[in-house]
């Protein structure tokens, strides 16, 4: 059995919590949340952490000289793949007009996820 100890980001409460494996390295028990979404991350967090990624690219062409727009990763990917995507990013330009929620990069760092973007760049 082996015990690992964290803290909850899944509501503002921050609650410390216990989770137990067994042998086989599956969730046994978890201890200290107070609510369903503690108790969802740290079941998620001990088996299989992912992360939502979030950065810029360069747009080329905008209108009013924004050089940049913001893009995260449309969903989370595994926490190990994180600087693959950071790699796969650089150097991306993307033409303007860019809209919310048009594709950056698609299966960016060979994740099976998209990169969107999260502001409007004309």
């Amino acid at each position: 059995m082996e015990t690992k100890r964290l803290i909850c980001i899944g509501c503002p409460l921050g609650c410390p919590m216990k989770v137990t494996l067994n042998d086989a390295g599956e969730v046994q028990s978890v201890e200290g949340f107070t609510c369903r979404k503690g108790d969802v991350y740290a079941r998620k967090e001990v088996v299989n952490p992912t992360r939502t990624v979030t950065s810029t690219v360069h747009v080329i062409g905008a209108i009013k000289g924004e050089p940049t727009v913001s893009c995260k990763t449309k969903t989370d990917v595994p926490k190990s793949k994180i600087y693959d995507v950071m790699r796969d990013l650089k150097g991306v330009t993307v033409p303007a007009p860019v809209y919310i929620g048009d594709v950056v990069k698609a299966n960016v760092g060979n994740t099976g996820v998209d990169m969107v973007a999260t502001r409007q760049v004309l």
